[in-house]
């Protein structure tokens, strides 16, 4: 099998050239970036191509970046992403797009060498394999997404204020309603977000931390109290 490898540590990819020689492949291209990327795989037509997550310049999201475009130009070629993480955002992504095989496995739980290589060869073939952290992680910010649908837009803008760290009152101010109407607001957001009130009194930092999950930004003044 002809495989593209894209990774940016020395030692990893000249690790992965060497286990992939081993079993009988054939690894046709090994950049450290995705610079030259496309144009390997149009010349060499690879039969699976490998990136990891982080590249550089940044090394942030360069990886999974390239291999979402690659699905979505060719999306026959088989792709297997390696991580260190769970790149929520491009994972999704990555996954709705189209293609079939496709496979993302976190580094450090790959453990198992025949393991490793079975995967190799269940993802060229057109299987799908991912690691069962990343579909946890997944799962569960589908859950926190479906939440978050459930908010009426005034609601969602009092979310946000409350993520800033902005009391009862000044939300109340911002927003030109009275306190009453903010602490309904607030109530309302609890109750969709299934944040059930307890002891320690924390549901306005959880409602806080799902709003930056789900994409808003995090707090920049003030107490979330």
């Amino acid at each position: 099998m002809r495989i593209v490898i894209c990774e940016d540590s020395v030692l990893l990819r000249e690790g992965l050239i060497r286990l992939l020689e081993d079993a009988g492949h054939e690894v046709v291209a090994a950049l450290g970036d995705t610079d030259g990327l496309t144009e390997a795989v149009a010349e060499l037509d690879p039969q699976l191509c490998i990136l990891d997550v982080r590249l550089p310049p940044t090394r942030t999201d360069e990886g999974i970046r390239a291999a979402v475009g690659l699905r979505a130009s060719r999306p026959e070629l088989p792709v297997l992403v390696l991580s260190q993480y769970v790149e929520e955002r491009y994972a999704s992504e990555l996954i709705a797009g189209r293609g079939g095989a496709l496979g993302y496995l976190l580094k450090d739980r790959v453990a198992d060498v025949a393991e490793f290589l079975e995967s190799v060869d269940d993802i060229a073939a057109g299987g799908t394999v991912f690691d069962p952290e990343v579909v946890a992680q997944l799962l569960g910010r589908r859950a926190r997404d479906e939440r978050m649908r459930r908010l009426t837009d005034r609601e969602a803008t009092v979310l946000a204020l409350i993520a800033e760290g902005k009391s009862n009152q000044a939300i109340g101010r911002t927003l030109h309603i009275s306190e009453g109407s903010v602490e309904k607001h607030i109530t309302a957001v609890f109750q969709k977000l299934e944040l059930e009130q307890d002891d320690s009194g924390n549901r306005r930092v959880l409602a806080a931390l799902a709003h930056i999950a789900h994409g808003g930004m995090p707090p920049q003044t003030g107490e979330l109290s």
